[in-house]
C-alpha cells in the first residue's frame, strides 16, 4: 500500500509483472541469449543507477526476491502475472504457470495468474486452452503476437485461427485480453507486434476487453485512434513508466494523449517487473507533474484521483476486484518474514 504525504492510502496492483527463466542452462539457442539480453539492455539504460541489476541475477532469479521487490519494497498490493511461451528459445519455455500458482497459493490474494496461447498450436491448442482454464481458473491471458513457432516469426488476431481462440477465450469466461504491442525484442519481429490487428479483433469480440500493453509503442497514436473508437480497449503502462526518469518531458507526452484520447478509465499502471521495479516508478508517478504547456493544450488532468485509477482501479474493475473488501483480506495475509 502506498500512502501519500498527507496519509492518503492508495491501493496498488501491478498489471504486468513476470517471473521467468532466462538463464544459461534454460537457453534453447543463440536466440534465448539474445533475447534476454535485449530485455537487460532496456533494464540498464532506463532504470536510476542504484536499481540496476547484475546480470546474473537478471536471468533468473528467486520468487522470494519478487515478492520483497513488488510487495514489500514496490507498494503493490496485488499483482498480475503475465506469462509467455517463448518455448523455440528456452528449453522448458519463459514463463511457468506452475511456479506462478505455487507463489499466489503461498501468498493469497496478492496475486492473479493469468496464462497465455498461441493460435498456430490449432484443435489442440483449444484443447489444451479449456484444460488451462479448468486447472488454473485463468481470468486473462497474455499474448505474444510475434512469438516464433516452427516456421512462422508471428500471427495476426485477425487470423481465423486466432479469432477461434478468442471466441473460445469468451465462451470459458477469460475476458481479459493483454498482448504485446509495443518494442521489439531482439530476435523477434518488429512489424509482428504492430498495433493495427487490435482494431478488427475489438470490434468482432465486444464482450472481451483488449488491454494493449506498452501502449503500442513506439507506435503510440496508432494505439491512441483504435483505442478512441474502441471503447473495450485499454493502455498497459509497462516500458512507458521508466520514461519517467529517462526521459520525463516523453513520459508526459504519452501519459498527456492516452488521457486525451483514452480517458482516465482505460489506463493501468505495470511495471514489467522485473525488467524494472515497482517501487521507483510508482513514487515517481505520484510525484509527477505535467508541463504547464501540455496541460493547456491537451486539457488533461493528472491530479491524484486520476493516479490512483491509473495505479490501481481501474486493474480492479476489470477483474472484478472490490477494493474495500481487498483490502481486509490483505490485512489476514501478510508479507511472513520479509522486511522492506
Amino acid at each position: 500500500m502506498y500512502k501519500t504525504s498527507t496519509g492518503e492510502e492508495v491501493f496498488v496492483i501491478d498489471a504486468h509483472i513476470a517471473l521467468w527463466d532466462g538463464s544459461k542452462e534454460n537457453q534453447l539457442n543463440i536466440q534465448g541469449d539474445q533475447f534476454i539480453s535485449c530485455f537487460y539492455d532496456y533494464h540498464r539504460n532506463l532504470s536510476p543507477a542504484e536499481f540496476v541489476w547484475p546480470k546474473e541475477n537478471f536471468l533468473k532469479y528467486k520468487p522470494e526476491k519478487l515478492v520483497q521487490d513488488v510487495f514489500v519494497k514496490g507498494y503493490s498490493d496485488m499483482a498480475i502475472f503475465q506469462p509467455v511461451y517463448l518455448k523455440e528459445f528456452y528449453k522448458n519455455g519463459f514463463g511457468d504457470f506452475d511456479a506462478n500458482e505455487q507463489l499466489a497459493k503461498q501468498y493469497p490474494n496478492r496475486f492473479i495468474c493469468n496464462g497465455t496461447l498461441d493460435p498456430r498450436h490449432g484443435e489442440r491448442g483449444l484443447e489444451i486452452l479449456e484444460a488451462n482454464k479448468k486447472k488454473y481458473g485463468w481470468k486473462g491471458v497474455k499474448l505474444y503476437t510475434a512469438d516464433w513457432y516452427g516456421d512462422s516469426k508471428g500471427y495476426k488476431l485477425s487470423d481465423p485461427w486466432a479469432k477461434r481462440y478468442l471466441q473460445k477465450c469468451l465462451d470459458l469466461g477469460i475476458t481479459n485480453i493483454h498482448i504485446h504491442k509495443g518494442p521489439t525484442i531482439t530476435p523477434l519481429n518488429r512489424d509482428a507486434f504492430d498495433v493495427a490487428d487490435v482494431d478488427d479483433a475489438a470490434s468482432s469480440f465486444p464482450d472481451l476487453n483488449f488491454i494493449v500493453e506498452h501502449v503500442g509503442l513506439p507506435r503510440l497514436e496508432d494505439f491512441c485512434w483504435i483505442a478512441t473508437q474502441e471503447k473495450n480497449v485499454y493502455g498497459g503502462l509497462a516500458v512507458a513508466m521508466p520514461f519517467i526518469h529517462a526521459r520525463p518531458r516523453y513520459f508526459a507526452e504519452i501519459i498527456s494523449e492516452l488521457l486525451y484520447w483514452l480517458d482516465e478509465d482505460r489506463i493501468l499502471f505495470g511495471s514489467d517487473y522485473a525488467i524494472w521495479e515497482p517501487g521507483w516508478l510508482i513514487e515517481k508517478f505520484i510525484d509527477f507533474e505535467l508541463p504547464e504547456d501540455i496541460q493547456q493544450e491537451t486539457g488533461v488532468t493528472l491530479d491524484l484521483n486520476v493516479k490512483k485509477k491509473i495505479l490501481g482501479e481501474n486493474a480492479a474493475k476489470l477483474y472484478n476486484i472490490n477494493i474495500p473488501q481487498q483490502k481486509k483480506l490483505l490485512e489476514t495475509c501478510p508479507l511472513e518474514g520479509l522486511k522492506a
